[in-house]
């Protein structure tokens, strides 16, 4: 089995679903893995792709990016299973892949807008694109009336507008429900920063959340 062998695809689940706990040792799964076993490769896919999934769209907020990065996750666990010393869970160690790769991601497309907005200003400095006109029809937002997809996508821009840090971990606790000493594991930063940066971005979560709705929330 070679990296070209290895695919994912994500699966049609519920996003929500808990990760069921392999039917063998977790030993023995990791055995498998760094024997490269195509078999638990899909098992592994299998128990962990929806969470690793659904945090990395909390992460991203962009489910095209999401998957892409989640096949990524997979494919970098194929190839650094061998270097998994058992120092911390299995699952600790993926959800730590994916946090890196995403932050990679966040500043790779930081970079892409700013040099998409910088060409983007300098075609309507020329008038290609139409002009005021133009501009004003782009704003247009049919779909935007208020349900509880609505809510949902206002919560998930908010979420996408905190500042990494602070959003990782937010989406570790409340997303993930992990427990604060699996975020110290998974982010390497003290139990104290973690609890700080869970309680910042909460407070400022809600404020984004009551300033789009015009009320406050409980």
């Amino acid at each position: 089995m070679n990296d070209d062998d290895f695919a994912w695809e994500p699966s049609l689940g519920p996003p929500w679903a808990d990760v069921a706990l392999p039917d063998e040792p977790e030993s023995r799964l990791i055995e498998r893995l760094v024997a490269h076993d195509e078999r638990a490769f899909n098992e592994l896919v299998r128990l962990y792709e929806r969470r690793v999934l659904t945090l990395i769209l909390r992460m991203l907020g962009n489910a095209a990016e999401a998957e892409d990065v989640a096949q990524e996750v997979f494919v970098q666990v194929f190839k650094a299973i061998g270097s998994f010393r058992g120092e911390a869970k299995l699952s600790t160690w993926i959800y730590r892949i994916a946090i890196n790769l995403c932050k990679n991601r966040v500043k790779y497309l930081k970079v892409r807008h700013t040099s998409e907005q910088d060409e983007l200003g300098a075609v309507e400095e020329r008038g290609g694109l139409g002009g005021e006109g133009h501009r004003g029809a782009s704003l247009e937002r049919p779909d935007e009336a208020m349900s509880g997809k609505q809510v949902e996508r206002i919560i998930q821009r908010a979420i996408a507008d905190l500042e990494p840090t602070f959003r990782e971990c937010l989406v570790l606790c409340d997303v993930e429900e992990l427990s604060y000493e699996q975020i110290e594991e998974i982010t390497g930063l003290p139990i104290g920063t973690v609890k700080s940066r869970i309680h910042r971005a909460r407070a400022q979560l809600r404020a984004a959340v009551e300033r789009e709705l015009g009320e406050k929330v409980p």
